[in-house]
């Protein structure tokens, strides 16, 4: 299959997911985007449309400890990242918006990791 198609099947996806996920103010949506390269998460007020908070391995403090961005180590740093700001933003409860990602392999540690430092999905 070649490249174009999968991104389209993927949006494809993603759109229809995007129907049934909606955040609010009291359980924002945690978006997340993977490349092959970086690894990114926001939390999202739908309502307001506006981030709340956001984490990827294109932050200077990420750079600067991964030897890789887009492997799984960073993944889970993102993780973390994510939910301690989350924490520091009063955001514990969260709906959870894998974008048209499959939930596996990087998606599934990722969500893992947050949830283990406290978020709720």
């Amino acid at each position: 299959m070649d490249s174009k198609k999968k991104h389209n099947l993927r949006l494809k996806r993603h759109r229809r997911l995007r129907k049934k996920v909606q955040g609010s103010a009291d359980r924002p949506r945690l978006a997340i985007f993977k490349s092959s390269r970086h690894f990114y998460a926001q939390i999202i007020d739908d309502n307001l449309a506006h981030t709340l908070v956001s984490a990827s391995t294109l932050e200077p403090d990420m750079r600067k400890a991964l030897k890789q961005t887009g492997n799984s180590d960073a993944v889970l740093k993102v993780g973390e990242l994510i939910a301690k700001k989350a924490k520091k933003a009063k955001i514990t409860q969260v709906i959870f918006d894998h974008g048209g990602f499959g939930y596996r392999g990087k998606i599934k540690q990722f969500a893992d990791k947050a949830r283990e430092k406290g978020l709720v999905f």
